[in-house]
């Protein structure tokens, strides 16, 4: 099922009282969702008090400059990959200055995909510092749809990972 409007803004509203239960701060880090988590968390009142902020990356070198993923990721992994959608979470919470990440990169569409990472590939992460390093949580999705449905789909996983447990 496709998330409407409503089903983001009843996330965000179910994230909102679990961010404000916990104490929690949120940042994103965001790619192919080029900032529709955070509109979807401000679209919600009061949402300053859960939320900071967060970075619209679509660029690879602003990945590198603004949540510092190494470009040895980048260069081995590619934009869009657990191991640099972990980095642009753990950046996220190092740069932005939250308590709770959430990152997510993928291939939208209706172009870019290849036969290991087709159209509707995502990848996400939600991040907490640790007294050891940053606790990192990924999933890997393969949406379908057009662009809008991948990308709503993206930013109802991203949201609904910031209701689980941790």
């Amino acid at each position: 099922m496709i998330p409407t409007d409503l089903d983001l803004r009843l996330l965000a509203g179910q994230v909102a009282d679990r961010l404000l239960a916990t104490g929690r701060v949120l940042v994103t880090a965001e790619s192919c969702t080029a900032g529709w988590v955070a509109k979807a968390c401000t679209d919600w009142p009061g949402s300053s008090q859960w939320y900071r902020g967060g970075a619209v990356v679509y660029d690879d070198a602003l990945k590198v400059t603004l949540l510092g993923v190494r470009p040895a990721t980048l260069e081995a992994h590619g934009a869009v990959s657990e191991p640099t959608v972990r980095e642009m979470a753990s950046g996220a919470l190092a740069w932005l200055g939250g308590t709770i990440s959430v990152a997510v990169s993928g291939v939208a569409g209706p172009g870019g995909g290849s036969a290991d990472k087709p159209v509707g590939t995502v990848w996400l992460a939600w991040a907490l510092p640790g007294a050891r390093g940053d606790e990192v949580r990924v999933r890997h999705e393969v949406f379908a749809g057009d662009r809008d449905a991948i990308r709503r789909q993206a930013v109802a996983v991203a949201l609904n990972g910031l209701l689980e447990p941790g």
